[in-house]
């Protein structure tokens, strides 16, 4: 990877992500627009400040920021159909919390796995077990299920985490999240029923795919 977009410029396929979340902002507004949904999200405490053409991940979903950050941290992007129909940006309302992470660079510690900020889809929150640890259990759709592996990667509204359970007949995975985890994030406040933005890990994906293209399942 080289050292990021460079400023002021539209790059739509470069950038990349680690899913360790840097803060957590607010939706400011979410605006029906010709484009799809203006989105504005306000991230004051973040020290990261977006220029026009950056791209951030916003609960996983790579965006591009329309504007220059405001000095108070407002940042402003565009979410096409085809964002609002994989992803559940489509439902943000102002106030609610979104995990956000800049693009890596060169020099980005690569401490999660590397991720695209390109969702393959939504799952649905099963369970929350805090009785032993926090452990979530999630329902996804089939689809998804074959680039699930035990132990590998996934990446859920942004965050990095490892597959704790794949259970491939009832189409579920769980997670076990950690303090940290509860503490950076926006994840704690997960409820049976919350819709969650789902990323594979890649390299699976590009396995699973080359694999099937071979005819071999």
């Amino acid at each position: 990877m080289g050292p990021g977009p460079p400023r002021g410029r539209f790059l739509y396929h470069d950038a990349m992500f680690t899913g360790l979340i840097e803060t957590v902002g607010t939706v400011h507004a979410a605006t029906p627009s010709h484009a799809g949904l203006r989105l504005e999200v306000a991230a004051p405490a973040w020290s990261y400040r977006a220029s026009r053409g950056d791209s951030v991940a916003v609960d996983g979903c790579c965006l591009t920021a329309v504007h220059d950050a405001t000095p108070q941290g407002l940042l402003t992007f565009d979410a096409i159909p085809e964002t609002l129909s994989k992803t559940t940006v489509g439902s943000f309302r102002p106030g609610r919390p979104v995990n956000l992470e800049h693009a890596a660079t060169a020099s980005t510690l690569m401490g999660g796995h590397l991720v695209q900020g390109h969702i393959d889809g939504t799952g649905e929150v099963e369970s929350v077990n805090t009785t032993d640890g926090w452990r979530v259990r999630l329902r996804l759709p089939d689809a998804l299920m074959g680039f699930m592996i035990p132990k590998g990667s996934v990446c859920l509204d942004g965050v990095s985490l490892t597959l704790a359970l794949v259970d491939k007949p009832a189409s579920c995975i769980e997670v076990a999240l950690i303090p940290v985890t509860l503490e950076k994030t926006t994840l704690k406040t997960w409820q049976r029923g919350a819709r969650v933005n789902v990323e594979a890990d890649m390299m699976v994906k590009a396995i699973v795919d080359r694999l099937r293209g071979l005819g071999m399942g």
